[in-house]
C-alpha cells in the first residue's frame, strides 16, 4: 500500500471551508477510484493559519496514477480548495506502508 502525503495552509477564517471541501467533494471523488484505500486529514494551528496534512492511501502506484495522472508527484489542488487555502505544497511525497496497525 502507498501513502500519499500533502500539506496546505489556510487562514483561520477559511480553514473550516477547506475541511468541509475535503469531507465532501474530495471524499466523494476518492471513494470512486479503484485502488483507493482510505484517507486522513490532519489539522494543526500554525500561528495565524491552520496547517492541513492529507494522507491518502492507495493499493499501489498505478492507483495513485489513476487519481493524479502520470505526473503523480505533483499536487492535485482543485479550484475550490485554492480559494480557501493561502498556500500549499506543489509536490507530494509517496511512501510504502511498512506496518499498518
Amino acid at each position: 500500500m502507498i501513502a500519499r502525503t500533502w500539506r496546505g495552509w489556510a487562514p483561520a477564517a477559511t480553514a473550516g471551508d477547506y475541511q468541509r471541501h475535503y469531507e465532501t467533494e474530495v471524499a466523494e471523488h476518492l471513494r470512486e477510484l479503484p485502488g483507493f484505500r482510505g484517507a486522513r486529514l490532519l489539522r494543526r494551528v500554525d500561528g495565524e493559519e491552520v496547517e492541513f496534512t492529507s494522507i491518502t492511501f492507495f493499493a499501489d502506484l498505478d492507483a495513485v496514477r489513476g487519481f493524479a495522472g502520470e505526473s503523480y508527484e505533483e499536487a492535485v489542488v482543485e479550484e475550490d480548495a485554492r480559494r480557501t487555502l493561502s498556500r500549499w505544497d506543489d509536490h507530494v511525497s509517496h511512501a510504502e506502508v511498512a506496518v499498518a496497525l
